[in-house]
């Protein structure tokens, strides 16, 4: 285990109004996590450091839903070694979509886009 993803847990449709309150606020970047078909955790002001790892197509770890005394965590497991100051990644798995976003990753085997 690396670190858990942490945040406030909250349903799709106050996600739905969160993303668009973050974006006439000109905050660039949200950060929601879905857990499950009616949770995301929103870590945009409320997270820990685990918001801030980036994605990667060929990632060192990876993200795994985890059931603790009846509550789903997000954890982030790694799946090699991981040296000191090597950047700590993992595949976000974003749905397919007709609007791409652009990886920027630079792996060998990049996929080019997050979606």
């Amino acid at each position: 285990m690396v670190i858990e993803y942490v945040g406030q847990n909250i349903r799709q449709m106050v996600a739905d109004n969160r993303e668009k309150r973050y974006a006439q606020q000109g905050i660039g970047s949200s950060y929601l996590f879905r857990v499950d078909h009616d949770t995301i955790i929103d870590a945009t002001k409320c997270g820990n450091l685990a918001r801030f790892i980036n994605h990667c197509c060929t990632p060192n770890c990876y993200a795994k839903v985890i059931t603790i005394e009846s509550q789903k965590k997000i954890v982030i497991y790694s799946k090699q070694p991981i040296a000191v100051n090597e950047e700590i990644t993992y595949d976000y798995k974003f749905p397919l979509e007709e609007n791409k976003i652009p990886c920027l990753c630079g792996t060998e085997n990049c996929r080019g886009t997050l979606n």
